[in-house]
C-alpha cells in the first residue's frame, strides 16, 4: 500500500493545460455539441469523453469523427472550435493558481515548469492569461510545436528541450490517461489529478498506458519547494474521504 504522503524530487516539472491547471469542459462540451450537429455525429457527450486529450487537429481529422482532410478547412474548424470553448469561460482548477505561485516563488524554480497542451498557441495565448495562470518564464509547448501528439511522447520531449532538462528527471502532471501514457512513454514520472476522470480510471490502466507514477485528487494536495537545486514535491495521495 502506498503511503499517504510521498516526497519526490525531479529537475523540472512539466503540467499539462485543460483538466490540469484549467477547467475549460463548459466550453469543450458547448463546442462539441455544436460539432456534432453539424457534422452528423450523434451523442457529442461520448465524443467528449474520447477524445479528452488529444490534440484537436488529430480529433478533426479522424475518419470516424470529423473527418477533416482538407487542410484550409481544418485550420479554420481548428479555430472555431477553439474560439467556441474560449467562449465557455475556462478557469483555473482548484490549486493550480497556487501551485504555480510556489514554483515561481523562487527564481531558479520559475525556470524549471512549463505547460504541454494538446491545443494550438492560438487556444493557449487566450486561456492562459484569460485564467490568471502565469506564463511559463521559459514559454510552453502547444500542438502546433510537435508533429505528433499525445499519447505520443514527442509533446513531453518536447517539453523537457525546451527547459534543458532530461526528461528522466521530469514529472509530468496529466488529467488525460493519453496524456499519462504520453508521460510514461517519454520516460518521465507522472502525477495523475482526478479532474476529469476517475481514479479507477488510473489505477486500472492497461499494459500499452501504463499506471501513472502518482495519483491525487487535485493540485491542493501537492507542496513544492527548492531544496539542493531540485525541485521537491510532497504529495498527498489519500483519497478526499480518507482524509477524515
Amino acid at each position: 500500500m502506498a503511503l499517504p504522503e510521498q516526497i519526490v524530487t525531479v529537475d523540472a516539472i512539466l503540467f499539462d493545460l485543460d483538466g490540469t491547471l484549467i477547467d475549460s469542459t463548459p466550453g469543450v462540451i458547448s463546442a462539441w455539441k455544436t460539432f456534432a450537429e453539424e457534422y452528423k455525429l450523434g451523442s457529442h457527450l461520448p465524443i467528449v469523453q474520447k477524445t479528452h486529450g488529444r490534440r484537436l487537429a488529430d480529433t478533426l481529422r479522424d475518419e470516424t469523427i470529423c473527418n477533416i482532410q482538407d487542410t484550409k478547412l481544418l485550420d479554420s474548424e481548428i479555430l472555431r472550435f477553439e474560439d467556441l470553448v474560449i467562449q465557455g469561460s475556462p478557469v483555473a482548477l482548484e490549486g493550480a493558481i497556487e501551485f504555480l505561485a510556489q514554483l515561481d516563488s523562487h527564481h531558479d524554480m520559475r525556470t524549471r515548469w512549463t505547460i504541454v497542451t494538446s491545443a494550438s498557441r492560438y487556444y493557449a495565448t487566450q486561456c492562459i492569461p484569460k485564467c490568471e495562470i502565469p506564463v511559463p518564464a521559459s514559454g510552453f509547448v502547444t500542438a502546433d510545436d510537435v508533429s505528433e501528439g499525445k499519447p505520443k511522447p514527442a509533446p513531453y520531449l518536447e517539453g523537457a528541450k525546451k527547459l534543458g532538462i532530461d526528461v528522466t528527471k521530469c514529472l509530468v502532471i496529466e488529467d488525460a490517461p493519453s496524456g499519462v501514457q504520453a508521460g510514461n512513454s517519454a520516460g518521465a514520472k507522472t502525477l495523475a489529478v482526478c479532474t476529469s476522470h476517475k481514479r479507477e480510471d488510473f489505477e486500472n490502466c492497461s499494459e500499452e498506458i501504463k499506471r501513472p507514477t502518482y495519483i491525487i485528487d487535485d493540485l491542493t494536495r501537492v507542496r513544492v519547494n527548492w531544496e539542493n537545486s531540485k525541485i521537491r514535491l510532497t504529495i498527498d495521495t489519500r483519497r478526499g474521504p480518507d482524509l477524515d
